[in-house]
């Protein structure tokens, strides 16, 4: 799933965004309101993790100002304060659940696990990504293309749902190495093209227009026109 975490903390950020990328997710993180919102507003996000108290706007007006613009990501606010008006004012500002500091690691994971599953089950067959005639079954863990049913690795398919997930938008090669790997690649700092190869025999191979495209001297984008 693609998930934004929105935490003025930077080191709490790089841990939540690496035990939630270690479970397979594609993470963003912003660490101050205004970018989050903005963010957030773009409405390409699966899950909220979203810090009450931030540098700019405070996360409840975030989350207020989502549900103004019909924004239906999943909201998980978390936050120092845990009296029940604390949580109750989270709640009603548009937040799914409410997760006092500090929690164990564990616990947030049961958190996100089960709004996750709450939100497939409402959205039930809204599981597809699509980008001109190739599709990605989030569920199923399928990619076809005409129809035709494509066998990819783990990794392909992880680089190709982050891809998916920004269509017509160019990304870096650092970009793609930060939400994809988990690892420094300086000593394999090809590893990206290569993978980026792979794909493109896979998805573009034998069709008659390519959807993945280099953009010399950036990066890559998958795009349909």
């Amino acid at each position: 799933m693609h998930i934004l975490i929105v935490e003025d903390e930077k080191q709490l950020g790089k841990l939540l965004k690496r035990v939630l990328t270690e479970e397979r997710h594609v993470v963003d993180v912003a660490d101050e309101g205004y970018e989050g919102l903005n963010l957030a507003l773009s409405d390409s996000y699966d899950l909220v993790i979203l810090d009450r108290m931030l540098p700019n706007m405070d996360g409840l007006e975030i989350c207020r100002q989502m549900r103004q613009s019909k924004i239906k990501s999943v909201v998980l606010m978390l936050t120092a304060r845990g009296s029940v008006e604390d949580r109750v004012s989270g709640l009603t500002s548009g937040a799914d659940d409410y997760l006092v500091k500090p929690f164990a690691m564990s616990e947030l994971l049961a958190r996100v696990q089960a709004l996750l599953r709450r939100r497939d089950r409402e959205t039930e067959g809204n599981n597809i990504l699509q980008v001109g005639n190739l599709t990605l079954d989030l569920v199923r863990h399928e990619v076809q293309r005409e129809g035709k049913l494509i066998e990819l690795t783990a990794k392909e398919f992880a680089l190709l749902e982050y891809l998916m997930r920004h269509p017509g938008q160019v990304l870096t090669r650092s970009q793609i190495t930060d939400q994809v790997w988990r690892y420094d690649l300086d000593a394999i700092s090809n590893v990206v093209d290569i993978y980026i190869h792979y794909l493109r025999d896979k998805i573009d191979h034998g069709f008659a227009r390519p959807l993945l495209k280099t953009v010399r001297g950036i990066g890559y984008k998958l795009e349909a026109s």
